[in-house]
């Protein structure tokens, strides 16, 4: 930005750079993220925060302009720190940094709030593009993420119940221990198997599994 000074002189007002917030749980994933981003003029690292909890606490403080978000961490997750953060700071910035390109993950960082999701192999200069580009109020979600998000919507979506059988699948359950879990019978058990390895595409119970944890669908 330029304004005319006393002498009739063009001169450059310097532009303040975008103050960034870094939660990640390792600690040497949050000092190289500072370091790199430090090297660019219009970008400060503010402060730095090893979960969701943290993070919080930090925006109150430092009131950064974009935040840097891990989707996995201890105590507070990703996706529900966004939550909170969104409920108590609507307009925040949030661009979702993490090494977990599951469908569902992405899914539920976005609808939670997120306005940018990259993978932690993203390039140097795609990371400072995306900070950019989310606190000029506008979103970025790297190609290989914006596949991924738009296989979901076109694949057949788990119902409640479903869900709720195919975690206990992963917990590795049999049909009999989730109709105890569940209260209902067998028969209903081996139903929404079947549908669920129908619409995962998976020819058995431990494809189902591997599916399932990949997309982010499930945990261990």
């Amino acid at each position: 930005m330029v304004m005319q000074t006393d002498q009739g002189t063009i001169a450059q007002r310097p532009t303040a750079p975008i103050r960034v917030l870094i939660t990640d749980d390792h600690p040497a994933m949050r000092e190289g993220l500072s370091a790199l981003l430090e090297r660019q003029v219009d970008l400060q690292v503010v402060a730095m925060a090893a979960d969701g909890y943290d993070a919080i606490a930090l925006i109150r403080t430092h009131q950064p302009d974009v935040i840097l978000m891990d989707l996995r961490m201890p105590r507070l997750e990703g996706a529900d720190a966004i939550a909170a953060i969104c409920g108590e700071w609507p307009e925040a910035r949030i661009i979702i940094l993490t090494t977990f390109d599951g469908d569902e993950d992405i899914f539920r960082a976005l609808r939670a709030g997120a306005r940018g999701y990259l993978l932690k192999d993203a390039p140097c200069e795609e990371l400072f593009t995306a900070i950019r580009q989310v606190h000029g109020g506008q979103k970025y979600i790297m190609s290989q993420v914006a596949q991924k998000l738009t296989d979901r919507f076109q694949s057949s979506e788990l119902t409640d119940r479903e869900m709720e059988v195919l975690k206990l699948l992963v917990q590795g359950n049999t049909n009999r221990d989730i109709s105890e879990l569940l209260c209902i019978a067998e028969g209903t058990v081996k139903f929404h198997v079947r549908n669920i390895l129908d619409k995962l595409g998976a020819s058995d119970r431990t494809q189902a599994v591997t599916i399932a944890l990949k997309r982010g669908l499930a945990r261990l």
